[in-house]
């Protein structure tokens, strides 16, 4: 079978279960390490010709990440296009098993399981959770808002989004409105803007600065043991941030 992933985490997947599947994988593909596959643009503009021109059998993809005129696209020149929603922790295990078993014809990987065990056996999450603002973006300031896999994976952690009810799911939200919002904590992940103990924890005085992994706070895969590990102590009691400008 010939692969094409437009997902960076279903590349990781895919990659890890089964290597010699993919013949083609987007600019974003970054895990794992060496990955050979022909690169096909990004996960908002992919080459559409140069997919055809792999020939594969199945081209995976996210209602999120890519673009349904794409998907239209491809779906027009031949290949089937097998199209995730991952919006929970829950969900992300069941697609995660449809693209591996169903639509690549794997057998359910151990590191699937080992990871949904892992999740399992974390302590429930806290009755009164901690509230907290998880800004994505910055110039201007986007937050997690509702209806998102990060925004589950931080209430099963006992962390509250405070946005988690707006009308958007990645809204703009001015930044003194974010530091007014109740939060006692910021959470601050390292991709899509690249967050650091210089750059972020500074625009929220007196609030503990969380900065955590992006890939393993946003990312669906075999990142989801590693999450289960080491997100709960990133949680726990971040140090809180230098002042400084905004």
């Amino acid at each position: 079978m010939r692969v094409v992933s437009l997902v960076p985490s279903l590349t990781e997947a895919v990659a890890v279960t089964a290597p010699g599947l993919l013949v083609g994988v987007t600019d974003w593909c970054t895990h794992p390490e060496g990955l050979t596959a022909a690169r096909i643009g990004g996960t908002k503009n992919p080459d559409v010709a140069a997919i055809t021109a792999l020939a594969p059998d199945l081209v995976i993809a996210n209602e999120e990440e890519n673009r349904a005129p794409d998907l239209a696209a491809l779906r027009e020149a031949g290949p089937d296009v097998l199209v995730t929603e991952i919006r929970t922790l829950d969900q992300a295990f069941t697609e995660l098993a449809r693209v591996l078993t169903t639509g690549c014809g794997l057998t359910r990987p151990r590191w699937l399981d080992e990871a949904e065990t892992a999740w399992a056996e974390l302590p429930a999450p806290s009755a009164s959770p901690r509230p907290a603002v998880v800004p994505i973006w910055r110039r201007p300031w986007m937050v997690l808002g509702r209806d998102t896999f990060a925004g589950d994976l931080l209430a099963r952690l006992g962390v509250r989004n405070v946005y988690a009810d707006h009308a958007e799911r990645y809204p703009r939200i001015p930044l003194d409105e974010l530091n007014a919002s109740g939060a006692e904590l910021v959470v601050l992940p390292d991709e899509p803007y690249r967050f650091t103990a210089d750059d972020g924890p500074e625009a929220f005085p007196g609030l503990p600065a969380a900065l955590v992994d992006g890939r393993l706070l946003t990312w669906y895969g075999p990142s989801l043991l590693q999450a289960a590990q080491e997100l709960p102590s990133a949680l726990r009691r971040p140090p809180r941030p230098r002042s400084g400008p905004r």
